[in-house]
């Protein structure tokens, strides 16, 4: 079940709050989210409900034993077991091809589906028990609460990844506010849209020119800039929906991402993109192996590992594998070579930020890095192409009012513009009627493009 589907928000989300509020004891309430989060994920994992069920019961068990005896080896046994779901079912058909090429053996590749947003909630589940070895957190003595915190539908399949000592308390003790519903909602509909009106619309771009026999050079980079705006759009606007969700119900979900493309680095790219992801990797990768605080060649080396880490938790390929080396590669950079100096820029910092990552979600999206390296190439003139073709400038007008949206929902001038009129006397009280009617408005406008659209899956799903 996605979010973004009409019998999510018209059958299922509106059952699912009328069941809640109906509730009065806050044991009752974390019943039906639970109940409801199973539903929810069963909806198209009906198997691998089990999956999820036996992750929280792994880390339930270990995190009580944790608190009687700190074990190494059992803090080892937990994290190879909790690695080991992810590895069969993630990663086991890359390791065998590569074995093979290798070592020339014919073993049989296995086709294992994908369980929906195991890397989510394993590294969730994860960084559970790993708190409570280090006694960041208390064990959770009751294992519904803890498959609570694993399981919940608002953030379950796309994150946020969400720690366990943010929300601890609110497992216990929460309270649900009007100003909670009317802001929750609004960041939902607000990420919804995002998602409808933005992503869904530049996903129908890359489809044609991905069919398309009349490329060019402008073609190519139509796709790249249609491709990491859609990213951004699709997996932002997940987060909202996620972050809005949550406060509904009660919880405070982090911030996952703050407008990325306004960066003027590479390093501060990171710290604004996916920032459940970069500072999981941080607390449990990058620290433990010593940080910046160790030689030079050892911190080399935890960059390395650390960014191949990240590009693996994206995909089992290659080009995921390179693309995180890659952005090892320049954050080392910045730091040690240019860093200085490009923040002495103005406007070439944000454009060498701008360009480097769009090349690089090009081969984030590969199929293979062959294939990336012609697509790369056909950006630059590589290939023999045209500069331009009928069917790319055909496209670039079509959609040249897309591409204005998107470049201004991708800064934050309308939530500054927004922000600096409500601050005065008449804004305020404006803000209080039309807030609401834009709301309703972009519902109406998601639920028109839903009904007519073809395309709506999110693309972190698939990690």
């Amino acid at each position: 079940m996605v979010f973004s589907s009409l019998f999510f928000l018209y059958i299922f989300l509106p059952l699912c709050l009328l069941l809640y509020f109906i509730q009065r004891s806050l044991t009752a309430k974390n019943i039906v989210l639970v109940c409801a989060s199973l539903v929810f994920y069963a909806w198209g994992e009906p198997m691998y409900v089990l999956l999820m069920l036996a992750v929280s019961a792994l880390n339930w068990g270990f995190s009580l034993a944790f608190e009687k005896k700190r074990s190494r080896a059992l803090l080892a046994l937990c994290v190879a077991l909790n690695l080991s779901g992810l590895i069969v079912f993630k990663y086991a058909g890359f390791l065998v091809e590569n074995c093979n090429a290798i070592f020339k053996t014919a073993f049989a590749v296995p086709q294992i589906s994908l369980p929906i947003g195991i890397s989510f909630y394993t590294f969730q589940a994860l960084s559970y028990s790993v708190d409570v070895y280090r006694k960041d957190v208390a064990a959770q003595r009751s294992y519904w609460k803890l498959l609570l915190y694993v399981s919940m539908f608002p953030q379950l399949i796309a994150g946020p990844i969400v720690r366990y000592a943010d929300i601890a308390p609110q497992l216990d003790s929460r309270q649900t506010t009007l100003e909670d519903v009317s802001s929750g909602a609004c960041r939902f509909v607000i990420g919804l849209s995002k998602k409808v009106l933005l992503a869904n619309v530049l996903y129908e771009l890359i489809t044609a020119f991905q069919q398309s026999r009349d490329l060019s050079v402008l073609y190519f980079w139509l796709y790249a800039v249609s491709f990491a705006l859609q990213l951004y759009f699709d997996f932002s606007g997940y987060s909202d929906m996620a972050i809005g969700l949550g406060r509904i119900f009660g919880f405070r979900f982090q911030e996952n991402f703050n407008y990325p493309y306004i960066s003027g680095s590479i390093t501060e790219f990171w710290r604004r993109w996916h920032i459940s992801l970069g500072s999981w990797f941080r607390d449990y990768v990058y620290i433990p192996l010593g940080g910046n605080r160790v030689s030079k060649a050892k911190w080399l080396r935890n960059i390395l590992v650390v960014w191949m880490l990240t590009g693996l938790w994206h995909g089992a390929s290659w080009n995921f594998v390179l693309w995180g080396l890659g952005f090892a590669v320049l954050l080392v950079a910045e730091k040690l070579v240019y860093g200085r100096l490009l923040q002495r820029t103005h406007v070439l910092k944000h454009v060498y930020t701008l360009l480097l990552v769009t090349l690089s979600f090009v081969l984030f999206n590969a199929d293979s890095v062959s294939e990336a390296v012609l697509q790369l190439g056909a950006m630059f003139g590589a290939g023999g192409l045209p500069l331009v073709s009928t069917e790319g400038v055909y496209y670039l007008k079509s959609y040249a009012g897309t591409f204005l949206f998107a470049a201004i929902g991708a800064t934050p001038l309308v939530s500054n513009a927004i922000s600096r009129f409500g601050k005065t006397r008449f804004g305020a009280q404006a803000l209080t009627v039309l807030q609401p009617l834009v709301m309703l408005a972009l519902l109406a406008a998601c639920t028109a493009f839903l009904v007519d659209g073809s395309f709506n899956p999110f693309l972190y799903f698939r990690f």
